[in-house]
Protein backbone atom coordinates (compact mmCIF):
# COMPACT_ATOMS: atom_id res chain seq x y z
CA UNK A 1 0.00 0.00 0.00
CA UNK A 2 2.82 2.39 0.84
CA UNK A 3 4.34 1.96 -2.62
CA UNK A 4 1.45 3.98 -4.05
CA UNK A 5 3.61 6.94 -2.96
CA UNK A 6 6.95 5.13 -3.44
CA UNK A 7 7.42 4.23 0.24
CA UNK A 8 8.33 0.71 1.31
CA UNK A 9 7.02 1.35 4.80
CA UNK A 10 4.44 -0.94 6.42
CA UNK A 11 3.23 1.76 8.83
CA UNK A 12 2.51 4.10 5.92
CA UNK A 13 0.52 1.36 4.24
CA UNK A 14 -1.38 0.65 7.46
CA UNK A 15 -2.38 4.29 7.84
CA UNK A 16 -3.51 4.29 4.21
CA UNK A 17 -5.80 1.37 5.00
CA UNK A 18 -7.10 3.18 8.08
CA UNK A 19 -7.81 6.28 6.01
CA UNK A 20 -9.91 4.24 3.60
CA UNK A 21 -11.79 2.68 6.53
CA UNK A 22 -12.92 6.15 7.66
CA UNK A 23 -14.91 6.40 4.42
CA UNK A 24 -16.02 2.80 3.90
CA UNK A 25 -14.47 -0.35 5.34
CA UNK A 26 -15.16 -2.09 2.04
CA UNK A 27 -12.79 0.29 0.23
CA UNK A 28 -10.05 -0.72 2.64
CA UNK A 29 -10.91 -4.39 2.12
CA UNK A 30 -10.66 -4.04 -1.66
CA UNK A 31 -7.34 -2.17 -1.51
CA UNK A 32 -5.69 -4.45 1.04
CA UNK A 33 -7.15 -7.56 -0.56
CA UNK A 34 -5.99 -6.39 -3.98
CA UNK A 35 -2.46 -5.80 -2.70
CA UNK A 36 -2.42 -9.24 -1.08
CA UNK A 37 -3.79 -11.03 -4.15
CA UNK A 38 -1.39 -9.30 -6.51
CA UNK A 39 1.56 -10.13 -4.29
CA UNK A 40 0.44 -13.73 -3.85
CA UNK A 41 0.02 -14.14 -7.60
CA UNK A 42 3.50 -12.78 -8.22
CA UNK A 43 4.91 -15.09 -5.58
CA UNK A 44 3.20 -18.07 -7.19
CA UNK A 45 4.76 -17.11 -10.53
CA UNK A 46 8.24 -16.98 -9.02
CA UNK A 47 8.87 -13.23 -8.82
CA UNK A 48 12.04 -12.47 -6.79
CA UNK A 49 11.48 -12.17 -3.06
CA UNK A 50 12.98 -8.69 -2.77
CA UNK A 51 10.31 -7.26 -5.07
CA UNK A 52 7.58 -8.95 -3.05
CA UNK A 53 8.86 -7.69 0.29
CA UNK A 54 9.28 -4.14 -1.02
CA UNK A 55 5.63 -4.08 -2.11
CA UNK A 56 6.45 -3.64 -5.79
CA UNK A 57 4.05 -6.39 -6.87
CA UNK A 58 1.04 -5.25 -4.86
CA UNK A 59 0.38 -1.56 -5.32
CA UNK A 60 -0.92 -1.74 -8.91
CA UNK A 61 -3.37 -4.45 -7.92
CA UNK A 62 -4.39 -2.45 -4.82
CA UNK A 63 -5.15 0.60 -6.96
CA UNK A 64 -7.08 -1.46 -9.51
CA UNK A 65 -9.24 -3.21 -6.91
CA UNK A 66 -10.04 0.07 -5.16
CA UNK A 67 -10.75 1.78 -8.47
CA UNK A 68 -13.29 -0.89 -9.42
CA UNK A 69 -14.92 -0.70 -5.98
CA UNK A 70 -15.35 3.08 -6.30
CA UNK A 71 -16.57 3.07 -9.91
CA UNK A 72 -18.66 -0.10 -9.97
CA UNK A 73 -19.88 -0.30 -6.37
CA UNK A 74 -18.21 -2.26 -3.55
CA UNK A 75 -21.31 -4.21 -2.53
CA UNK A 76 -21.80 -6.16 -5.78
CA UNK A 77 -20.43 -9.72 -6.13
CA UNK A 78 -19.62 -9.00 -9.78
CA UNK A 79 -17.32 -6.18 -8.68
CA UNK A 80 -15.47 -8.45 -6.24
CA UNK A 81 -15.01 -11.18 -8.87
CA UNK A 82 -13.87 -8.69 -11.49
CA UNK A 83 -11.45 -7.09 -9.04
CA UNK A 84 -9.97 -10.47 -8.15
CA UNK A 85 -9.49 -11.39 -11.80
CA UNK A 86 -8.08 -7.94 -12.52
CA UNK A 87 -5.51 -8.26 -9.75
CA UNK A 88 -4.20 -11.45 -11.34
CA UNK A 89 -4.08 -9.88 -14.81
CA UNK A 90 -2.42 -6.66 -13.61
CA UNK A 91 0.36 -8.77 -12.05
CA UNK A 92 1.04 -10.24 -15.48
CA UNK A 93 0.83 -6.75 -16.94
CA UNK A 94 3.39 -5.50 -14.42
CA UNK A 95 5.88 -8.16 -15.50
CA UNK A 96 5.28 -7.28 -19.16
CA UNK A 97 5.72 -3.55 -18.51
CA UNK A 98 8.94 -4.18 -16.56
CA UNK A 99 10.35 -6.16 -19.48
CA UNK A 100 9.32 -3.68 -22.17
CA UNK A 101 10.43 -0.51 -20.37
CA UNK A 102 13.68 -2.11 -19.19
CA UNK A 103 14.93 -1.66 -22.76
CA UNK A 104 15.00 2.08 -22.07
CA UNK A 105 15.87 1.68 -18.37
CA UNK A 106 12.58 3.22 -17.30
CA UNK A 107 10.18 2.13 -14.53
CA UNK A 108 6.62 1.02 -15.36
CA UNK A 109 5.18 3.03 -12.44
CA UNK A 110 1.36 2.66 -12.48
CA UNK A 111 1.23 1.90 -16.20
CA UNK A 112 -0.18 -1.65 -15.70
CA UNK A 113 -2.99 -0.32 -13.50
CA UNK A 114 -3.79 2.49 -15.96
CA UNK A 115 -4.02 0.13 -18.93
CA UNK A 116 -6.35 -2.31 -17.20
CA UNK A 117 -8.46 0.37 -15.50
CA UNK A 118 -9.10 2.10 -18.82
CA UNK A 119 -9.90 -1.22 -20.48
CA UNK A 120 -12.44 -2.08 -17.78
CA UNK A 121 -14.15 1.32 -17.70
CA UNK A 122 -14.40 1.49 -21.48
CA UNK A 123 -15.76 -2.05 -21.78
CA UNK A 124 -18.00 -2.04 -18.68
CA UNK A 125 -21.21 -0.67 -20.30
CA UNK A 126 -21.12 -3.58 -22.77
CA UNK A 127 -21.65 -6.10 -19.96
CA UNK A 128 -24.79 -5.84 -17.83
CA UNK A 129 -23.41 -7.90 -14.99
CA UNK A 130 -20.53 -5.44 -14.67
CA UNK A 131 -22.39 -2.19 -15.41
CA UNK A 132 -26.12 -2.48 -14.61
CA UNK A 133 -26.65 1.28 -14.40
CA UNK A 134 -27.99 1.82 -17.91
CA UNK A 135 -26.22 4.99 -19.04
CA UNK A 136 -22.92 4.78 -20.84
CA UNK A 137 -19.76 6.28 -19.38
CA UNK A 138 -18.86 7.93 -22.68
CA UNK A 139 -19.18 11.72 -22.86
CA UNK A 140 -17.90 14.44 -25.15
CA UNK A 141 -15.49 16.86 -23.48
CA UNK A 142 -16.73 20.40 -23.00
CA UNK A 143 -15.17 23.77 -22.30
CA UNK A 144 -14.39 24.75 -18.73
CA UNK A 145 -17.16 26.64 -16.97
CA UNK A 146 -17.72 28.14 -13.55
CA UNK A 147 -15.98 30.82 -11.48
CA UNK A 148 -12.19 30.67 -11.27
CA UNK A 149 -11.78 32.73 -8.08
CA UNK A 150 -10.36 30.65 -5.24
CA UNK A 151 -11.45 31.27 -1.65
CA UNK A 152 -9.40 30.20 1.39
CA UNK A 153 -11.63 27.19 2.01
CA UNK A 154 -11.17 26.15 -1.65
CA UNK A 155 -7.39 26.29 -1.20
CA UNK A 156 -7.49 24.17 1.95
CA UNK A 157 -9.77 21.58 0.38
CA UNK A 158 -7.70 21.47 -2.81
CA UNK A 159 -4.48 20.95 -0.85
CA UNK A 160 -5.79 17.82 0.88
CA UNK A 161 -7.97 16.58 -1.98
CA UNK A 162 -4.91 16.52 -4.24
CA UNK A 163 -3.67 13.77 -1.92
CA UNK A 164 -6.96 11.97 -1.22
CA UNK A 165 -7.69 11.69 -4.97
CA UNK A 166 -4.77 9.27 -5.20
CA UNK A 167 -7.36 6.86 -3.80
CA UNK A 168 -10.27 8.29 -5.85
CA UNK A 169 -11.81 10.04 -2.85
CA UNK A 170 -12.84 13.67 -2.37
CA UNK A 171 -12.40 13.73 1.41
CA UNK A 172 -10.13 16.29 3.05
CA UNK A 173 -9.63 14.17 6.17
CA UNK A 174 -8.49 11.24 4.02
CA UNK A 175 -5.95 13.52 2.37
CA UNK A 176 -4.75 14.69 5.79
CA UNK A 177 -4.30 11.10 6.99
CA UNK A 178 -2.49 10.07 3.81
CA UNK A 179 -0.17 13.05 4.10
CA UNK A 180 0.50 12.25 7.76
CA UNK A 181 1.36 8.69 6.72
CA UNK A 182 3.91 10.00 4.23
CA UNK A 183 5.49 12.19 6.92
CA UNK A 184 5.55 9.15 9.19
CA UNK A 185 7.90 7.43 6.75
CA UNK A 186 9.91 10.42 5.57
CA UNK A 187 9.76 14.12 6.38
CA UNK A 188 11.46 14.86 3.06
CA UNK A 189 8.82 12.92 1.16
CA UNK A 190 6.06 14.69 3.08
CA UNK A 191 7.43 18.12 2.24
CA UNK A 192 7.85 17.19 -1.42
CA UNK A 193 4.26 15.90 -1.53
CA UNK A 194 3.07 19.22 -0.04
CA UNK A 195 5.07 21.14 -2.63
CA UNK A 196 3.58 19.02 -5.41
CA UNK A 197 0.06 19.69 -4.16
CA UNK A 198 0.67 23.44 -3.98
CA UNK A 199 2.18 23.39 -7.48
CA UNK A 200 -0.91 21.65 -8.83
CA UNK A 201 -3.16 24.29 -7.28
CA UNK A 202 -1.09 27.22 -8.57
CA UNK A 203 -0.80 25.76 -12.06
CA UNK A 204 -4.51 25.02 -12.39
CA UNK A 205 -5.42 28.49 -11.07
CA UNK A 206 -2.91 30.23 -13.37
CA UNK A 207 -4.39 28.43 -16.38
CA UNK A 208 -7.92 29.49 -15.41
CA UNK A 209 -9.38 26.20 -14.27
CA UNK A 210 -12.77 26.43 -12.50
CA UNK A 211 -12.45 26.70 -8.73
CA UNK A 212 -14.64 23.62 -8.28
CA UNK A 213 -12.27 21.47 -10.35
CA UNK A 214 -9.29 22.74 -8.40
CA UNK A 215 -10.96 22.22 -5.03
CA UNK A 216 -12.04 18.63 -5.71
CA UNK A 217 -8.43 17.57 -6.35
CA UNK A 218 -9.01 15.98 -9.76
CA UNK A 219 -6.53 18.33 -11.44
CA UNK A 220 -3.69 18.23 -8.91
CA UNK A 221 -3.24 14.67 -7.67
CA UNK A 222 -0.96 13.64 -10.53
CA UNK A 223 1.35 16.51 -9.64
CA UNK A 224 1.87 15.09 -6.15
CA UNK A 225 3.08 11.77 -7.58
CA UNK A 226 5.32 13.41 -10.19
CA UNK A 227 7.02 15.62 -7.60
CA UNK A 228 7.76 12.60 -5.40
CA UNK A 229 9.04 10.53 -8.32
CA UNK A 230 11.41 13.18 -9.68
CA UNK A 231 12.82 14.39 -6.38
CA UNK A 232 14.06 11.70 -4.05
CA UNK A 233 12.91 8.45 -5.64
CA UNK A 234 14.28 8.11 -9.17
CA UNK A 235 16.47 11.21 -8.92
CA UNK A 236 18.40 12.38 -5.85
CA UNK A 237 16.65 14.79 -3.50
CA UNK A 238 18.34 18.15 -4.07
CA UNK A 239 17.35 21.75 -4.89
CA UNK A 240 17.87 21.18 -8.62
CA UNK A 241 15.71 18.04 -8.72
CA UNK A 242 13.07 19.73 -6.55
CA UNK A 243 12.66 22.45 -9.17
CA UNK A 244 12.67 19.77 -11.87
CA UNK A 245 10.06 17.78 -9.99
CA UNK A 246 7.81 20.81 -9.52
CA UNK A 247 8.12 21.59 -13.23
CA UNK A 248 6.99 18.03 -13.83
CA UNK A 249 4.12 18.49 -11.37
CA UNK A 250 2.96 21.58 -13.26
CA UNK A 251 3.23 19.70 -16.54
CA UNK A 252 1.17 16.78 -15.24
CA UNK A 253 -1.49 19.19 -13.96
CA UNK A 254 -1.78 20.83 -17.37
CA UNK A 255 -1.79 17.41 -19.06
CA UNK A 256 -4.62 15.99 -16.94
CA UNK A 257 -7.52 17.70 -18.81
CA UNK A 258 -5.94 16.71 -22.13
CA UNK A 259 -5.83 13.02 -21.17
CA UNK A 260 -9.36 13.21 -19.74
CA UNK A 261 -10.65 14.79 -22.97
CA UNK A 262 -8.98 12.12 -25.09
CA UNK A 263 -10.47 9.25 -23.08
CA UNK A 264 -13.91 10.73 -22.31
CA UNK A 265 -15.56 9.89 -25.69
CA UNK A 266 -14.82 6.20 -25.15
CA UNK A 267 -15.87 6.23 -21.50
CA UNK A 268 -12.40 6.19 -19.99
CA UNK A 269 -10.91 8.24 -17.17
CA UNK A 270 -7.55 9.98 -16.81
CA UNK A 271 -6.55 7.90 -13.74
CA UNK A 272 -2.77 8.35 -13.29
CA UNK A 273 -1.91 8.53 -16.99
CA UNK A 274 -0.62 12.14 -16.67
CA UNK A 275 1.72 11.01 -13.91
CA UNK A 276 3.00 8.05 -15.93
CA UNK A 277 3.53 10.00 -19.16
CA UNK A 278 5.13 13.00 -17.47
CA UNK A 279 7.42 10.99 -15.22
CA UNK A 280 8.65 8.71 -18.00
CA UNK A 281 9.35 11.69 -20.24
CA UNK A 282 11.15 13.68 -17.56
CA UNK A 283 13.20 10.67 -16.42
CA UNK A 284 14.31 9.95 -19.99
CA UNK A 285 15.30 13.61 -20.39
CA UNK A 286 17.13 13.68 -17.05
CA UNK A 287 19.92 11.53 -18.45
CA UNK A 288 20.98 14.50 -20.54
CA UNK A 289 21.22 16.72 -17.44
CA UNK A 290 24.13 15.67 -15.18
CA UNK A 291 23.21 18.30 -12.59
CA UNK A 292 19.97 16.39 -12.01
CA UNK A 293 21.28 12.85 -11.96
CA UNK A 294 24.31 13.76 -9.79
CA UNK A 295 23.66 17.25 -8.39
CA UNK A 296 26.56 17.12 -5.92
CA UNK A 297 29.16 16.52 -8.61
CA UNK A 298 30.38 18.53 -11.55
CA UNK A 299 29.52 17.20 -15.00
CA UNK A 300 31.94 14.47 -16.07
CA UNK A 301 33.05 14.90 -19.69
CA UNK A 302 34.37 11.34 -19.83
CA UNK A 303 32.67 8.50 -21.70
CA UNK A 304 31.83 6.45 -18.59
CA UNK A 305 28.11 6.38 -17.72
CA UNK A 306 27.03 8.25 -14.61
CA UNK A 307 26.27 5.78 -11.79
CA UNK A 308 23.24 7.84 -10.81
CA UNK A 309 21.81 7.35 -14.26
CA UNK A 310 22.25 3.62 -13.84
CA UNK A 311 20.31 3.83 -10.61
CA UNK A 312 17.51 5.63 -12.39
CA UNK A 313 17.56 2.92 -15.02
CA UNK A 314 17.37 0.24 -12.37
CA UNK A 315 14.54 2.22 -10.76
CA UNK A 316 16.06 2.21 -7.30
CA UNK A 317 15.97 5.10 -4.88
CA UNK A 318 19.36 6.82 -4.81
CA UNK A 319 19.57 6.61 -1.04
CA UNK A 320 23.28 7.32 -0.86
CA UNK A 321 22.80 10.55 -2.84
CA UNK A 322 19.90 11.98 -0.91
CA UNK A 323 17.11 9.54 -1.72
CA UNK A 324 14.03 9.34 0.45
CA UNK A 325 14.42 7.10 3.50
CA UNK A 326 12.50 3.89 2.98
CA UNK A 327 11.74 4.61 -0.68
CA UNK A 328 12.21 1.56 -2.84
CA UNK A 329 11.12 3.13 -6.09
CA UNK A 330 7.55 2.21 -6.95
CA UNK A 331 7.20 -0.20 -9.85
CA UNK A 332 10.94 -0.79 -10.00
Amino acid sequence: MGQVVFLANPWTGAVFGLALCTVDWRYAAYAVGGAALGTRTARGLGVPRDRLEAGLEGFNSALLALCLAVLLGPDRPATALLAAAGCVVVTVGTAAAVRVLHVWNLPPLTLPYCLLAVAVTVAAPAFRRIWPYGDSLAALPGAASGPAALHPDDLARAFFHNVSQLFFLERWHVGALLLAAVFLASRTAGLIACAGSVTGIVTAWALGAPAERIADGTLGYNGVLVALALCGVFLPAAPATLLYGLLGAATATALTPAVAALLAPSGGHAFTWPFVLTTLGFLAAARSFPRLTAPDRAPDPGPDPDPAVARVGECEAPGGDGGLPGAAGAAA
